[in-house]
This record gives C-alpha cells, structure tokens and sequence, in this order.
C-alpha cells in the first residue's frame, strides 16, 4: 500500500479539523432555529424556515461570495471582528470551518427539528405538573428525548462540510496548509499531470468517511423511528 504524502496528510487532518469545528460551532444556533421552527409561532416563520435551507439550493460559489463580501476584512462583519476581537476568517482556515457551518447548517437543522417535533408532549406537560419550569422541561425531558435527531443532524452536517468545495475555494481560496481541504486538495492534484494517483488516494478517503457517516446517520434515524412507532 502506498502511504499518504505528508501534503495528503495534511489536506486530511485539515478537513477533519475543519468539518468538526464548523459543525460543533453551529449545534447551539441549529438547535435554536429548530426549535423555533418546531415549536414557535411568529410572523415571517415560512420566510426564516427558507433562509435557513437557502445553502441547500444557492450555488456554492454564491454562499461563498455572499461570505467573503460579509466576512471579508472589508466586510461588515468581518470588518467588526478583526478590530474589535482579532478574529479573521478571509483566506484562513477559519473562513473554511465558517462556510463548512453555513453548508452543513440546514442539514443540522433539518434533522434536529424533525426530532423536536416527534418528541411526545404529554411528557413535557406531565413535567410542568410537577414543578419543572420550561427551561428545565427542556433540559431534562425534550433535549434527551431528542438526542438521537441532534446526533444524526451533527454526523449529516459534519458528512457536508467534509465535502464542501465551492463555498471554501471562493471565500478562503486554495492555500496549501491553511485552506487546503480534503476536496480542494483533489481538486489541486486533477490539474497537475501525474497526480492521479493522489487524487484517487483522497477520493477513496472522502468515500469511506462520506459512507461512515451516512451509516451512522441512517442508525441513528431508524432509532428516532423506532421511538416514534413505540
């Protein structure tokens, strides 16, 4: 077996990085966002539920634009952060866990919310009954019973921003060891000739971790399915 270069390595532990920084950093706003579409009633409601699904059906390279332009070092936001608090996400590797969450996002949300709205509610009451407020009802009954969404969102969403070119190259460009990621990095090697075979090498890789984590989702469905029949 021909062992990974250390540039392979290196696109491969940075997108390990990057898809699980992404993906935890958004649990708490997809966990909100879920609730709220599940559980709320508020005006605009059919319009915020489509902006948090408009990743799934804007062409990358448009989320991509749309970031460098807001998180960009002369973007407002952007802009706000790096004086105020020195954090830059234009061209780092920062940038590339921010547009793996924006990708990953609506999957997160998507699955959570579903998990929320199979939750039995005569649960919940019954904990109001005995004293529990609201913030407690959820802490201890709702989030538990909803686990196994929150999980199988976490591994769609982190299966996502494994994959994620489009948005990462427009807004953090290609840079080796910074930005690089495991699909850029395949990307990189199908221009240059005679790196074939590393291309192939990462797509294997990019398979194998893209099927594990689809397994894993499926499992964790099949037990939200379960508990629901039951």
């Amino acid at each position: 077996m021909i062992p990974f270069s250390p540039d392979e390595l290196e696109a491969i532990r940075l997108s390990l990085k990057v898809a699980t920084i992404g993906t935890l950093a958004s649990l708490p706003v997809g966990a909100f966002a879920a609730y709220a579409l599940a559980r709320w009633r508020f005006p605009g409601k059919i319009l915020f539920d489509g902006f948090v699904h408009l990743p799934l059906v804007l062409p990358p390279v448009v989320t991509g634009y749309l970031l460098l332009i807001l998180f960009g070092r002369r973007g407002p936001i952007g802009a706000f952060l790096e004086s105020t608090f020195g954090i830059v996400f234009s061209f780092r590797w920062t940038g590339a866990a921010l547009a793996a969450a924006v990708m990953g996002f609506p999957l997160l949300v998507r699955a959570i919310r579903l998990s929320f709205e199979a939750t039995d509610r005569r649960l919940e009451d019954a904990a109001r009954t005995l004293g529990a407020n609201r913030f407690l009802v959820f802490l201890t009954v709702t989030l538990p019973l909803a686990l196994p969404g929150i999980l199988a969102g976490l591994v769609l969403a982190f299966a996502k921003a494994l994959g994620e070119f489009g948005a990462t190259i427009t807004f953090v460009s290609n840079i080796p060891g910074e930005t690089r990621t495991l699909p850029t990095a395949i990307y990189t090697y199908t221009q240059v000739p005679g790196r074939d075979a590393n291309a192939a090498r990462l797509a294997a890789v990019a398979v194998v971790l893209s099927l594990l984590a689809l397994v894993i989702s499926e499992f964790l469905s099949r037990r939200i399915t379960a508990r629901i029949g039951g």
